[in-house]
């Protein structure tokens, strides 16, 4: 069912949320058959995943997004493939303390323009490692992508045990529904990427957000440096993706 407005995005977070319910109870072992299957689904599909992000949203490098969308599914998943996420994960005799792992619940994904398929990716991915679900608000100009992302991640999860309505997304978005996926009382927790609006919106909505933007910070290369090796690292970054990515030296 598509969502194009607030009643198709209320009945897409009940899903959702019965969804969630359901996958909190599952085992480390079924955790992490489901990332695996997932992260394996997600980088085969990198390279036709990074063609439909540019043609989509008229930014970046086909090569370069390949790589990006490599990192977001195969890197994320070697570095977290052996972190436990469900029950108990240390005790402390000591102390008398115990740390229990448990799902936040429903996650608010604002994905930009900028990284939509390696963005929902890695947002993906994340969310199934740790027992929550997620709902991705993506940037209109490269809706296609990200929610194509999002579907591929989502089936090979579905085919791997897990809930059918773990991750959804909003197919014709707006501010109007970005604002009402924010502040649904469902959402527990939003990870916005996107531009200072987007990012201030997230983290006024009086819910727990991770936002990240541009940085826009400059870059003063001391004399002590190599450089012939800075200058080289600076030109590397800022052509990477046409210069696209936050991180990249942008002032």
């Amino acid at each position: 069912m598509a969502v194009t407005n607030v009643a198709e995005l209320n009945a897409l977070v009940e899903r959702v949320k019965k969804a969630q319910r359901e996958y909190a109870s599952f085992t480390q072992e079924q955790v992490d058959k489901i990332f695996r299957a997932a992260a394996l689904a997600a980088a085969d599909a990198r390279i036709p995943l990074a063609k439909m992000a540019v043609a989509e949203s008229g930014m970046g490098i086909v090569e370069d997004k390949v790589i990006k969308n490599h990192f977001a599914s195969e890197y994320i998943y070697n570095a977290y493939k052996d972190e436990k996420t469900c029950g108990v994960l240390s005790e402390d005799d000591t102390f008398g303390t115990i740390t229990i792992a448990e799902p936040v619940g429903i996650i608010c994904g604002i994905v930009p323009t900028t990284n939509p398929t390696s963005t929902a990716i890695f947002k993906s991915l994340i969310s199934l490692k740790t027992r929550n679900a997620i709902i991705f608000s993506p940037h209109p100009r490269a809706k296609e992508a990200t929610n194509k992302a999002a579907d591929i991640v989502l089936q090979a999860a579905i085919a791997a045990g897990a809930p059918k309505d773990l991750i959804g997304w909003i197919d014709q978005p707006s501010v109007e529904l970005s604002n009402a996926l924010m502040h649904h009382p469902d959402i527990n927790l939003i990870l916005a990427t996107g531009g200072p609006g987007m990012v201030k919106a997230a983290y006024s909505s009086g819910k727990p957000a991770i936002g990240v933007g541009a940085g826009n910070t400059p870059v003063v290369i001391d004399e002590t440096a190599d450089i012939k090796r800075a200058v080289a690292s600076v030109l590397m970054s800022k052509t990477f993706d046409n210069g696209v990515i936050c991180a990249s030296e942008q002032s």
